[in-house]
């Protein structure tokens, strides 16, 4: 699935409360490997309803063991990428990404300063 804005998926907007419990302790299977501080930033932002109604849901494949899947969660302020198409559904990647700064990191502009000539 391409990355697009607006994100493909279903928007938290439109999940029940059930529903939304479970995105929150998902984006906290993500946010939670961050530094304590961190973490509990991101936890109290996503508390707030009207943040999470900004967060789409987008899944790809099939549910049962041995299938390969593929979900995104993304929002203005976070992008995570869950893929497990390789090996029949046997060997995941993910990634957690804040789009709006990478925690205050430009990886390519430093990739960049440090490869090319001057």
């Amino acid at each position: 699935m391409a990355i697009t804005i607006p994100p493909k998926g279903i928007s938290a907007r439109d999940l029940d409360e059930d529903q939304r419990q479970l995105l929150r302790r998902l984006l906290t299977r993500y946010t939670g490997r961050a530094p304590q501080d961190l973490a509990a930033a991101y936890d109290a932002h996503y508390a707030r309803d009207s943040v999470l109604d900004e967060v789409h849901v987008g899944w790809a494949g099939g549910p049962e063991k041995g299938k390969s899947h593929y979900y995104r969660v993304q929002g203005p302020s976070i992008l995570i990428e869950y893929n497990n198409t390789q090996r029949n559904g046997n060997h995941a990647h993910s990634v957690w990404r804040d789009p709006r700064s990478d925690f205050g990191l430009s990886e390519l502009a430093a990739h960049r300063e440090r490869a090319l000539p001057r």
